[in-house]
């Protein structure tokens, strides 16, 4: 790893050269660069959180005068209860994953060499069609605040065998120089090559090095919904990652009143800040005097400000405290675009016309997420199955949770270790994006001499095309 100011191309070149050596690197050797990222970040953790205080003072100022968002102040302390043991241990378990170059397992190595393999075949005899996993190449990583992002990804990256350039935000950048630190001086002392994790310095490169495409494969923005917009409109390079995290929780009549408490509770409250907290609230109209009163007393009482429909407003009403009730807010049609990142949650009424057959109301609550999502994570509440899954399938989103928080939508809950980020793309990668998200595939074909020129017609060969086992 290296702290660099280099030029956007120098930065670029390097990389793809690091890349080629980290793609074959032994699986036991990017497990030890690992092993002393932890290791360097563990012994660093007074230096690394002093830092940070220094950058959330800065921060903390900036949001005073209207400069930054609570949202992004929040995301850059790295003394939050949990984030900072958090993010050691996405290490250690992303360490302890299966390789996915499959380059642990001997079963798996193809006749190429390296990868492992996800697909076999006989073309004939003595020609052999093996599909093996292989790196991506070279990644780019923009984000703001979030400093546990540099572990992140250089886990990520060096496990997958990916090269990684990564340039934080102004707001972090005391976090970023300390924790580049460690895990520059850790990864000294290994065999991945220096360029192949670098951390950029330079002010006002993004934007040269989005014109990298000849040597940088894929971009993965991480922050804010501006700087992923940004990212797509100004690269030809792909773009991994989400702009909004607009979550959606719909509220079955035969749901469980109680777990419905609950998992609003933490899908809104746990971390208002993070993109997988829910935004909006859809309630079917047979829920409103059942369940909504007990969820709404109990997210007004943890300060969570409840944006409401006219109906569901006027059923409330008579069913909270009159200092509760004058807490509601009527809600517009902006609310339910919007991710307010805070404790504040729109709700809306699923109204069914009358007679109509009862999946009508379930078919509307899909169609308004499908509509107004951000096809991040949305969620159902019910007791039936049949329910769920209609939902579920449904839903165009890249997670679609029943009976859970939105909450669970992460890499490290997945068991993924950690994330590069959320991926809300049709293609390649989608929801929380780990090792597997980072590796794409070649066609190995090996042969004895075999030339297209030998086959088809009535007297050549005949293609076999049988499909062996990958053991």
């Amino acid at each position: 790893m290296s702290l660099t100011d280099s030029s956007p191309v120098h930065i670029a070149k390097a990389a793809s050269i690091a890349s080629r050596s980290l793609a074959i690197l032994p699986s036991a050797d990017r497990n030890s660069a690992l092993t002393a990222i932890y290791e360097s970040l563990l012994q660093a953790k007074a230096p690394i959180l002093e830092a940070n205080t220094r950058d959330l003072d800065l921060a903390g100022k900036a949001a005073e005068d209207g400069q930054l968002s609570q949202s992004v102040l929040n995301r850059l302390d790295l003394g939050r209860p949990g984030k900072w043991e958090d993010m050691l241990q996405g290490i250690l378990d992303v360490r302890d994953l299966e390789d996915p170059l499959g380059s642990t397992e001997a079963l798996y190595h193809s006749e190429s060499g390296f990868g492992k393999i996800t697909l076999k075949t006989l073309l004939d005899d003595g020609l052999t069609l093996e599909r093996i996993t292989c790196p991506i190449g070279v990644l780019l990583i923009i984000f703001e605040a979030r400093p546990e992002v540099i572990a992140n990804i250089a886990a990520l990256a060096i496990k997958s065998g990916n090269a990684a350039i990564l340039k934080g935000g102004k707001e972090s950048t005391a976090s970023f120089h300390a924790i580049s630190s460690a895990i520059s001086s850790a990864l000294t002392t290994t065999a991945v090559p220096n360029a192949a994790i670098q951390l950029v310095t330079t002010r006002d490169i993004i934007a040269s090095l989005l014109e990298r495409d000849d040597h940088i494969d894929l971009v993965i923005p991480r922050g804010s919904n501006e700087l992923v917009r940004y990212v797509k409109a100004s690269t030809r390079i792909p773009v991994l990652g989400h702009a909004d995290g607009l979550c959606h929780i719909y509220i079955h009549p035969d749901a469980e009143t109680e777990l419905c408490v609950r998992i609003l509770l933490d899908s809104k409250l746990g971390y208002p800040a993070a993109c997988n907290s829910v935004e909006t609230l859809l309630i079917h109209q047979e829920a409103l005097h059942s369940h909504l009163p007990a969820i709404a007393s109990a997210l007004l009482e943890k300060g969570c400000s409840l944006r409401c429909d006219g109906v569901s407003k006027e059923s409330l009403l008579p069913c909270l405290p009159a200092d509760k009730a004058a807490l509601l807010q009527d809600a517009v049609d902006e609310d339910y675009d919007t991710e307010f990142l805070s404790p504040i949650l729109a709700i809306k009424t699923v109204s069914a016309p009358a007679n109509a057959p009862a999946d009508v109301a379930l078919s509307l609550a899909i169609a308004h997420i499908n509509a107004h999502s951000s096809h991040h994570t949305d969620a159902i509440l019910t007791t039936s199955a049949s329910v769920a899954k209609q939902f579920q399938a449904s839903v165009d989103s890249a997670c679609v949770f029943w009976n859970t928080s939105t909450r669970m939508a992460d890499g490290m809950r997945f068991g993924f270790g950690t994330e590069v980020g959320i991926s809300t793309n049709k293609i390649h990668a989608r929801g929380p994006v780990g090792l597997e998200g980072l590796c794409i595939y070649k066609f190995a074909v090996s042969g004895h001499g075999q030339v297209a020129g030998d086959y088809g017609g009535s007297g050549g060969r005949k293609w076999k095309h049988e499909r062996l086992s990958i053991n």
